[in-house]
């Protein structure tokens, strides 16, 4: 199979190594912004050729993976209207997603397959890209009734060949899901991070915190340009899980004054954790 990677960072570089690991590529061509990335990514053997354009890599391609930033998609999907490789993505939103690929890819719409790794990390870039990265990890597909079986099937066997586990489950669906246990959490490390570093004292409080600060903001380091714009994308769904946890705030605060309710809901919270952790 021949492989085109539109963004050759920790997804789609990722993706690339893996294939080649499970010996299920023989060419893989690298699209991206960043000429050090891209350099880096053919010394690393992640891919074979540079291009610049992704209608030129797609051209002789099988499949073309879209790893992008989720706002770079629409003119990605442009660039690719004319021509007849298989599609996939690995974008963290759908809804967006999808409406962008109709919109540019016409009557073409069939050849794309919507994805979403749920594998990623803080670290980004073709440095970080791994051939473990999607072991035993989910890959979410959000199929279009326009796809045919032959599309889904060609698309869930490289996810699978990655080593992960598929899901379906409709775009609405998806969104508002991950808006609750990924976006969220997201939004959240940011602002922790931001608000401490702002405050007159932050050399002192940064130079205090140990693990417990540095677990809870582990993923603020993850790539800014692209996660603002999942959060974009969306923000209908983000702003209700925001509400949702204002709400739990207030609700936390007024058991500061009940500290047996308070360590109740530690408790709770606790015994959900350590069930989700023994499941996954």
């Amino acid at each position: 199979m021949k492989l085109a990677v539109i963004g050759v960072g920790l997804i789609g570089g990722s993706f690339a190594l893996a294939l080649r690991k499970a010996k299920a590529v023989s060419h893989v061509v690298g699209v991206g912004r960043g000429e050090q990335n891209l350099k880096l990514a053919r010394e690393r053997g992640i891919i074979d050729a540079i291009e610049r354009d992704p209608a030129a890599a797609a051209k002789n391609a099988d499949l073309v993976l879209v790893a992008t930033p989720v706002a770079q998609f629409a003119s990605v999907f442009a660039s690719l209207k004319n021509g007849n490789a298989l599609i996939t993505d690995g974008g963290s939103t759908k809804r967006d997603v999808i409406a962008a690929a109709r919109k540019a890819l016409g009557s073409g719409i069939a050849r794309f397959v919507p994805a979403h790794p749920i594998a990623g990390a803080e670290k980004s870039g073709a440095a970080a890209a791994s051939a473990d990265l999607f072991q035993n990890r989910r890959v979410v597909l959000t199929p279009l009734k326009e796809n045919s079986p032959e599309a889904i099937g060609k698309v869930t066997s490289a996810w699978k060949a990655c080593g992960a586990r598929l899901s379906e489950m409709p775009a609405d669906e998806h969104d508002a899901v991950l808006a609750a246990v990924s976006h969220l959490p997201h939004l959240l490390a940011f602002a922790l991070v931001h608000e401490v570093a702002g405050r007159k004292n932050s050399e002192q409080l940064f130079s205090f915190a140990a693990g417990g600060f540095r677990d809870f903001t582990r993923i603020a380091s993850s790539h800014p340009e692209m996660w603002r714009d999942i959060c974009a994308a969306n923000k209908d769904r983000l702003l209700e899980e925001l509400s949702r946890f204002s709400g739990k705030l207030d609700q936390v605060k007024a058991l500061l004054d009940k500290p047996a309710d308070l360590e109740k809901l530690f408790a709770e919270a606790r015994e959900a954790r350590d069930r989700w952790i023994r499941s996954s």
